[in-house]
């Protein structure tokens, strides 16, 4: 049945501000198709809808290539897509030019390390301390990601004509958003894309019936007044056929250049720029029988530049932004670059930078496009536990695209991709580094992705992190040795605490930057990049140990020998204390690292390695039982059973972490002569699941998020709990993602929050449930493999191809009936031999020695 769409198909709050651009909102009659929209994949990979989308955050869809992003609402006559370019950010040197990344002043040195001795002599006396704001700093231009504007694409077409036949799509084999309908008796294609190849965006339009039908008049322009916050930007014809769009995210702010570029295909057809007034300027296509805009965008922010050889400026010549441009926007619209080559570079890429898993599910091998449900009304009515084999599979693949188009950029994927509305964005989408962009690089090794979606992370941690976090370890906890950073991340360095309240919560976390070295592990151990390693790798991992090592004390509540941190807070939980089971486990996996990765960084640093060897032996592990059997959050035994708190913090070495997971009573008993109990590996466990059970459904009263609900799903697939995972799979699914499949915070909110970690964490949970490798303490421990750890009934048939494990190594496996068939081990990214033991159902099936450069098939 028709229904009345709003046009620009963007929020209603937006359009009752009254006239946009010289038009006004209008509606007119839309009848959807009959079935999938022409060019969905007939794979059934891919989203679609009835409707042009009205909300951006639950409705509109997204496309990126890391560089670019943006998000497109389906409209037909109007066409209201959104930007966001990678480094667009307020604050930061851009608005002070004193900014220091939250941090102390150099001659605060002596002040801050009596103060932090006072903390210590207190927490060691009281067991607790009520507050550490004397070592945070008010976060002063800490800034926030912000949007970039809109294109709006307009059709000479009468308001009062219908449209037929209406069907938008996300296209997720090829990484491309679609609208088809028909209308003034015509019928129209757009597809959108962003390219990494070109590092452009693209917006395509045709007739798809009769290619050289000519094209109703067609209009392109820039707004930046439907940006909220963002100041007016000037629009002006840079050429006949180009738009020129520069300005500021603020006002003193960062700089931004866009340049739009029209080509058009078809007799007589010709693009003409006009100035309009006011700063603006329109491009027109007339007699077109094909055309697509292209657009570029950049800012003055330059990473390069984050240091103290720049005065930490962060910026490049605003004359630099705009060659660069005009050379991407020439070569990316280049009269030998057909519209199909564009599109077919775009599509090679995409596939390349979501890495080369694939997942099949026996279930849906009979899927019927004819009869699929639209996207929409598959998430309501979706059930916990009932499921829904083909969204679940679907989810994991979308997972996949947002990775693929925001993670291969500059900057790493932030707190929504690279997908952000406004100048004021939730948490200013920033880089949250207590879970939240751990989580949105979980699942990145083991499918595959290519070391250009993954090492922006590096490279942002190395150029933005460590130059700063030097000055905080001095300046702060009066350490000379490596770099240190907290909770909040912005992109220009600030390493320092965030006061903000009582701040301890979230800002007390000198153990973000340890979490990630895990990542910069892993990625070593899975790609076996010696090269790397040596140039970028170790440097971060022996700069994070380097400091921690020096910040280890003696526990001086206990008396038990053991070294331990103070003052420390659980991820955004208080009580301020010592020895806190997160950064115990964190830090004790960290020094595990540097001795794995020590023989292949060409370090010769004897004396570093034998300090690590010394204090992990004299650390306090993490790991205590506690009066109602819990694995402790504390080294004091403070968990309350009804603690239903967000964050699994003292859990982390079940997942993603390895120091409960592949517990060792023999490596990680307590240092002789401590008083600290010896625990078995069931016992361990045993512990861990009792204080994962109590933590509750990731609905407690503190938040209502999807990544809290995927963290448990991959710790119940952790524990070989098949049901219990899927439970809390589904339940996240039903809970906390939306129509467009983007995760919500607070998603029962008339206004929820995207976030994107929970897109990355889907993923990630469901391998876990389907192969699982934990890492080791060290490289003469052989890795076990477990297969079909967690599997559910519903998943009862399937396949994985190209999984890669530790140690460079990789495996193809398919499963029917609950039970692994073929499987296959390969061993050609490996550097040196493994040993390796694959089990399923609690059993050891293979115990293999893996040479470099085979494969191993394996029977069961």
């Amino acid at each position: 049945m028709p229904w009345p769409v709003l046009v620009p198909a963007i929020e209603l709050w937006r359009t009752l501000a009254g006239v946009l651009l010289g038009t006004v909102t209008f509606a007119f009659t839309v009848s959807p198709a009959s079935g999938v929209p022409s060019g969905f994949p007939a794979s059934g990979n891919g989203l679609w809808y009835t409707s042009p989308g009205v909300a951006w955050v639950t409705d509109w869809l997204p496309i990126g290539n890391g560089y670019l992003a943006a998000m497109t609402p389906g409209g037909t006559i109007q066409e209201t897509t959104q930007l966001n370019i990678e480094s667009l950010w307020s604050g930061g040197p851009f608005q002070d030019q004193n900014y220091n990344g939250g941090n102390k002043e150099p001659s605060e040195r002596g002040q801050m390390a009596q103060a932090m001795h006072n903390i210590r002599q207190t927490i060691f006396r009281d067991g607790t301390i009520d507050n550490v704001e004397v070592l945070a700093t008010p976060p002063g231009a800490y800034g926030s990601y912000a949007g970039s504007g809109y294109l709006i694409t307009t059709l000479d077409i009468s308001l009062n004509s219908s449209v037929t036949g209406y069907g938008r799509l996300l296209d997720l084999d090829q990484g491309t958003a679609g609208v088809t309908w028909r209308q003034d008796n015509s019928s129209f294609s757009r597809t959108t894309f962003c390219s990494h190849p070109t590092r452009a965006c693209v917006q395509h339009l045709v007739n798809p019936s009769s290619e050289n039908t000519v094209l109703p008049t067609i209009t392109h322009t820039f707004s930046s007044d439907l940006e909220s916050g963002l100041p007016k930007a000037n629009v002006s014809c840079f050429d006949t056929s180009t738009l020129l769009v520069t300005g500021n995210v603020a006002n003193p702010g960062m700089a931004y250049e866009l340049l739009f570029r029209v080509v058009v295909l078809g007799k007589g057809s010709r693009v003409t720029c006009q100035p309009t007034g006011m700063g603006n300027a329109t491009l027109t296509v007339e007699n077109a029988s094909e055309e697509w805009i292209t657009w570029v965008g950049d800012t003055e922010y330059d990473m390069n530049a984050g240091n103290a050889a720049s005065n930490y400026s962060f910026a490049k010549p605003l004359s630099e932004v705009h060659t660069s441009l005009v050379k991407l926007l020439d070569t990316a619209t280049s009269e030998r670059t057909s519209f199909k080559d564009v599109l077919a570079a775009h599509v090679a890429a995409y596939k390349t930078n979501k890495g080369d898993l694939a997942l099949s599910f026996a279930a849906n091998k009979n899927l019927d496009l004819s009869t699929l449900p639209p996207t929409d009304q598959l998430v309501a009515g979706y059930q916990t536990d009932v499921g829904n084999t083909y969204l679940e599979w679907l989810l994991f693949n979308f997972g996949r695209h947002l990775f693929a188009c925001s993670a291969p950029g500059t900057l790493p994927s932030n707190l929504q991709g690279k997908w952000a509305l406004d100048t004021s964005p939730p948490w200013s989408a920033d880089y949250h580094s207590n879970i939240n962009i751990q989580m949105n690089y979980w699942f990145a090794e083991i499918t595959g992705a290519p070391s250009h979606a993954v090492t922006p992370l590096f490279d942002y941690i190395e150029k933005t992190w460590a130059p700063r976090g030097a000055e905080t370890a001095l300046t702060l906890y009066n350490i000379s040795q490596g770099f240190v950073t907290h909770n909040e991340m912005n992109i220009f360095g600030h390493t320092g605490m965030k006061l903000s309240g009582n701040s301890a919560q979230w800002a007390d976390y000198p153990e973000s930057a340890v979490w990630m070295m895990v990542h910069v592990w892993d990625h070593f151990d899975f790609t076996g990049d010696v090269q790397w390693w040596r140039a970028q790798g170790w440097p971060l991992l022996k700069g994070a140990a380097a400091f921690h090592l020096d910040k280890l004390i003696p526990d001086d509540y206990s008396n038990d020998t053991t070294l331990v941190v103070a003052p420390c807070n659980s991820p955004e939980q208080v009580p301020i204390t010592f020895g806190c089971a997160h950064a115990q486990q964190l830090i004790w996996q960290l020094l595990n690292a540097v001795e794995k990765g020590w023989e292949a960084s060409g370090d010769d640093d004897i004396a570093f390695l034998e300090e690590v060897r010394t204090k992990r032996a004299q650390m306090d592990k993490g790991i205590h039982i506690g009066s109602w059997g819990q694995l402790q959050e504390w080294k004091l035994d403070m968990d309350s059973p009804n603690d239903t708190h967000r964050h699994l913090s003292h859990l982390i070495g079940m997942y993603p972490g390895y120091a409960l997971a592949s517990y060792n009573s023999t490596i990680q008993g307590p240092p002789a002569p401590s008083r600290n109990t010896t625990y078995t590996k069931s016992q361990v466990l045993d512990a861990a699941k009792t204080s994962l059970i109590h933590r509750g459904n990731g609905t407690g009263p503190d938040a209502d998020s999807g990544w809290e609900k995927v963290w448990r799903a991959a710790m119940w697939a952790q524990f070989g709990d098949a049901q219990a995972f899927y439970h809390q799979l589904t339940y996240s699914i039903e809970r906390n993602f939306g129509p467009n499949l983007f995760s919500l915070y607070n998603p029962l909110d008339s206004n929820p929050i995207f976030q994107i970690d929970a897109n990355f964490g889907y993923p990630a949970a469901l391998l876990n449930a389907l192969i699982q490798i934990p890492d080791v303490p060290s490289s003469d421990v052989p890795y076990d493999i477990v297969l079909l750890p967690a599997l559910p009934q519903a998943w009862s048939s399937g396949s994985l191809t190209n999984v890669s494990l530790r140690g460079g190594l990789a495996i193809d496996f398919s499963w029917e009936s609950a039970k692994p068939t073929e499987v296959t081990l390969h061993s050609s990214r490996a550097t040196r031999d493994r040993r390796v033991n694959v089990s399923f159902n609690g059993t050891l099936k293979a115990e293999v020695v893996v040479r470099v450069g085979r494969a191993y098939p394996i029977v069961f």
